[in-house]
């Protein structure tokens, strides 16, 4: 038989937990360093959603032009209808063309995109498009909407 010696579990007393104490500071350190952090992404992912709703904006102006090169250096008249234009076109006559865009894109927000020719939104010939933007309530292009005459200085 084989004799079982038992040894007895030591403790070294320099290997301590941590006291709540401690870890209380650590928490409130994450805490400031959340709140310093958050805020500014949260501000960064705003700035990102506009500049999309800016760029989806000028590809409407884009494909409005292409159709007014092809239409006499008309845009469509009327408003975010007329849209419509750009994925079903047609000729003079009524023939069917090549559509200037696969979809009417929506917003960031996943809101309708406004349009209006003639523009009475701005001193300009070109037509008025906007998003109603983060709040998605149409403010026919003031208060936080997005829209294509404010970098014009108008």
């Amino acid at each position: 038989m084989q004799r079982v010696v038992s040894h007895p579990i030591r403790r070294n007393s320099s290997r301590r937990g941590f006291t709540l104490l401690e870890l209380l500071i650590v928490l409130a350190i994450i805490g400031v360093i959340a709140a310093m952090v958050i805020p500014r992404f949260l501000g960064q992912q705003k700035n990102a959603t506009i500049k999309a709703a800016q760029a989806s904006i000028h590809g409407l102006e884009e494909a409005l032009k292409l159709y007014a090169v092809d239409h006499d250096a008309e845009f469509p008249q009327g408003n975010q209808d007329s849209l419509m234009l750009l994925i079903q076109p047609t000729d003079r006559d009524g023939k069917a063309m090549e559509p200037y865009l696969e979809k009417i894109p929506r917003d960031p927000w996943g809101e309708q995109f406004y349009y209006e020719y003639p523009n009475t939104k701005a001193n300009t010939t070109k037509p008025a498009i906007w998003s109603s933007g983060p709040n998605r309530q149409n403010d026919n292009g003031s208060g936080d909407d997005i829209n294509n005459w404010a970098d014009l200085g108008l």
